[in-house]
């Protein structure tokens, strides 16, 4: 099984098309591993200025593989009404025009989370926390102390290796922060583990260069993943051995025909 997991595209469809141009060439099966499953992690939408573009790349993509979705905090309030920070008014104006579209069926009794083996996959974070918006899995966030926020509830690594390991399960992939983050239950303890990006020299990706760090599946293991978004896009590839951070970078803009 060989799954590429992304997140955070925030209408950003130029980021996300460098993305699926990529995981269709055929050196990144070479590089990687072949793709059974794509695995959106959620927040596609509201920020950015393409929302319409994002979605029907977003449906091509549900055609060509076996796509998963599960829902962002983004996507969330943008469903229900809730008021967030963050789009200016042009992202603002072009989301409001996709109410009752039907690229908007993808959200359709879209879940929180997906469990695939040992690994569950999910935007925020693992915590069963009652249905308050904020308390919510796609509200919630990794930090170094736990609680309440008014950006969403705050949970530690212990908190979610706890919920975890209760559920029989070993690893946790998210996104939401924007930033990755390593952490890892060491049998001295939970550390964080430092991820060294090293350039794929025979990768091929249009107008930009690749870069990744591999982490082994031989322990249990929080994975944060970058957004996937401006000309940085962050995504990662998962199989049963391995987890692989993939970073875009120096990319040029795609022709639309790309999108």
């Amino acid at each position: 099984m060989g799954t590429v997991i992304f997140s955070d595209v925030h209408a950003d469809a130029e980021a996300l098309g460098l993305v699926a141009t990529y995981i269709r060439d055929p050196s990144f099966p070479l590089c990687f591993g072949p793709v059974d499953t794509l695995v959106n992690l959620g927040d596609l939408l509201h920020r950015g200025n393409c929302p319409e573009p994002t979605l029907e790349l977003i449906h091509d993509l549900a055609r060509e593989f076996q796509l998963v979705s599960v829902i962002g905090n983004h996507d969330h309030a943008f469903l229900n009404g809730v008021p967030v920070s963050g789009s200016d008014e042009t992202s603002t104006s072009r989301h409001e025009k996709l109410r009752g579209s039907p690229l908007l069926d993808i959200f359709s009794d879209m879940p929180m989370e997906w469990v695939a083996g040992p690994v569950l996959f999910v935007h925020g974070g693992p915590l069963d926390l009652g249905t308050q918006t904020l308390r919510l899995k796609c509200w919630q966030r990794l930090s170094r102390t736990a609680g309440d926020s008014f950006t969403g509830y705050h949970y530690t690594a212990p908190m979610a290796f706890d919920a975890l390991e209760k559920r029989g399960l070993s690893y946790m992939v998210c996104g939401h922060q924007h930033t990755h983050i390593c952490c890892r239950k060491t049998i001295d303890g939970i550390r964080e583990h430092l991820i060294r990006f090293v350039q794929k020299k025979d990768a091929v990706c249009p107008g930009g260069e690749i870069e990744a760090a591999r982490i082994p599946l031989d322990m249990p293991t929080l994975f944060r993943i970058g957004g996937c978004h401006g000309d940085r896009p962050e995504f990662a590839y998962v199989d049963d051995n391995a987890f692989t951070y993939i970073r875009l970078q120096s990319c040029a803009p795609l022709d639309d025909s790309a999108l």
